[in-house]
């Protein structure tokens, strides 16, 4: 399974690389990561609890990090066992682009599953590849860059009774 994405995180390309590499950012950001350990120039390795149909599993396994160009591009691959579940293993090579709202982060994803994980059926399998992905760039972004929260408006005086709803225009209107 293959499938491609990007998204705008509103920061530097330094501080996105770095989050790249930090495993605690890592951590929170893979849907069901119970502990991640490890650094970029070893390795991680991690512990995933998940649950793709019928099949829940704790999977044990390793990540690296290659063909790392600073602060452009790496590779990040991985494969992790689930006992009878069966094994998942692929890849995401990431490429940062600078930009006037940040930095572009693109990836191309692979993913491959064995054992009863395969028999669930592509459109499964490939469904939760994706949600995992998605879910997995959702978490890095707002880590990276959280959405600012905006606070809310208090009334002036005088002000209350100008901000009526649709109805309230109609009924009194």
């Amino acid at each position: 399974m293959d499938m491609t994405g990007s998204r705008i995180i509103a920061k530097d390309r330094d501080t996105v690389w770095a989050a790249l590499l930090d495993p605690e950012v890592l951590k929170a950001c893979v849907p069901g990561c119970k502990e991640m350990e490890g650094s970029a120039e070893e390795g991680f390795t991690a512990t995933v609890v998940q649950k793709v149909g019928p099949v829940k599993a704790t999977f044990k396994g390793a990540v690296t990090l290659s063909d790392m160009t600073k602060p452009e591009s790496l590779t990040l691959t991985g494969e992790g066992k689930g006992g009878a579940a069966g094994f998942a293993k692929g890849g995401a090579d990431v490429t940062l682009t600078e930009t006037p709202e940040g930095t572009q982060l693109e990836y191309q994803v692979t993913a491959k599953v064995g054992g009863k994980l395969a028999q669930l059926g592509s459109r499964i399998v490939d469904g939760f590849a994706r949600k995992m992905a998605d879910e997995f760039f959702d978490r890095f972004q707002e880590a990276v860059a959280p959405a600012p929260v905006e606070a809310e408006e208090t009334p002036e005086e005088g002000a209350e009774a100008e901000k009526k709803g649709w109805l309230g225009r109609i009924v009194s209107g």
